[in-house]
């Protein structure tokens, strides 16, 4: 006779539909959390964020983010975020400190110590680290009491909610309250240095987002590349111009080297005529084409381009074209 199977053995994957109820129930309690961080900062969590702020972008040296566990790799994300963010930040283990690694921090940093219970032994002797020589340290959690919060010079108490957990023990809705408020506190000392996306490239150059964060001016078509013709040029030249360059275009300037016009592959569809290599490019150009800074930002190129529903973007400095940036060049840089 087979013996039984046990109730784990025979246990199936939980239907779709369950698993489905099951992520959408997570997210609501997750999103509750966050509505209770909101509500906490509209009230008494606004005046010690502030006071955060304010510690924090005075200060001399670097943010020390620490935590052990779950709250541990949040804090290491909230340094990333915060160094990525023109704060000088970075993560020290809670643990590790006491082995030599709280020779990292100096009197001129901040501390911002991570624990949902406040009670972890294993931040003890940062704690003491911190008071021996006066430097300040900012708590994160749901216990002002806590031995964390009372040693702590500001505290940053995050409301007590159930974790989306069923049995309300892995760290869930808890560790998306510390992000989030990790990241409202990266954004606004963002904010209060004036961070501007020009010096956030300087810190993001590889991937995607380095790409979109390149300039304008380098990636553009430049010099001989640049399809050009003076105002008075016959549509003949013009053609032959076009055809030289590949990019589908070719700009007009006036005597002064100004942008006058362009005509592109759609300009010479829509005047197409028997005359039309006898006529002036005059006749033919669309005046007032779309243009953009050399300084600017390849992202913004990709969002004229997207928005006006074109593929050529003419580079300009004091509205003399310098250069032509086409939509290609932004794929294969990798922005578009």
């Amino acid at each position: 006779m087979p013996s039984p199977k046990s109730p784990i053995a025979s246990a199936g994957p939980a239907p779709a539909s369950d698993a489905v109820q099951s992520a959408l129930r997570t997210l609501e309690v997750g999103s509750q959390g966050i509505a209770a961080v909101a509500t906490a900062l509209k009230g008494p969590l606004g005046s010690p964020f502030a006071e955060t702020v304010a510690l924090i972008h005075q200060a001399a040296g670097r943010v020390i983010v620490t935590g052990i566990g779950k709250s541990g790799h949040v804090a290491r994300k909230i340094a990333a975020t915060l160094a990525s963010t023109g704060t000088p930040a970075f993560f020290v283990h809670t643990a590790e400190a006491s082995h030599g690694d709280l020779g990292m921090i100096t009197p001129d940093d901040v501390i911002v110590a991570l624990s949902w219970s406040g009670e972890q032994p294993e931040m003890k002797n940062l704690v003491n680290y911190s008071a021996r020589f006066a430097i300040p340290m900012i708590a994160i959690t749901a216990n002002a009491a806590s031995s964390l919060g009372q040693a702590a010079r500001i505290v940053l108490e995050l409301p007590k909610v159930r974790e989306a957990c069923p049995h309300n023990l892995a760290p869930t809705t808890s560790t998306l309250m510390q992000a989030a408020i990790g990241d409202a506190l990266a954004i606004a000392l963002l904010e209060s240095r004036g961070f501007t996306a020009l010096q956030f490239a300087n810190f993001h150059p590889g991937g995607k987002l380095g790409a979109m964060l390149k300039h304008t001016s380098d990636l553009m078509r430049a010099g001989d590349q640049v399809p050009l013709r003076p105002l008075g040029t016959k549509m003949s030249d013009a053609l032959v111009e076009m055809t030289d360059k590949g990019l589908g275009c070719v700009l007009i300037v006036d005597g002064r080297g100004q942008l006058a016009g362009i005509i592109t592959d759609g300009d010479l569809r829509r005047q197409m005529r028997p005359d039309l290599v006898n006529a002036l490019v005059d006749e033919v150009m669309t005046k007032n084409p779309r243009t953009i800074g050399r300084d600017s930002l390849a992202s913004e190129a990709v969002e004229i381009l997207n928005s006006a529903k074109i593929t050529t973007l003419i580079v300009t400095d004091a509205n003399k074209p310098v250069g032509v940036l086409h939509m290609h060049d932004l794929l294969r840089a990798g922005v578009a």
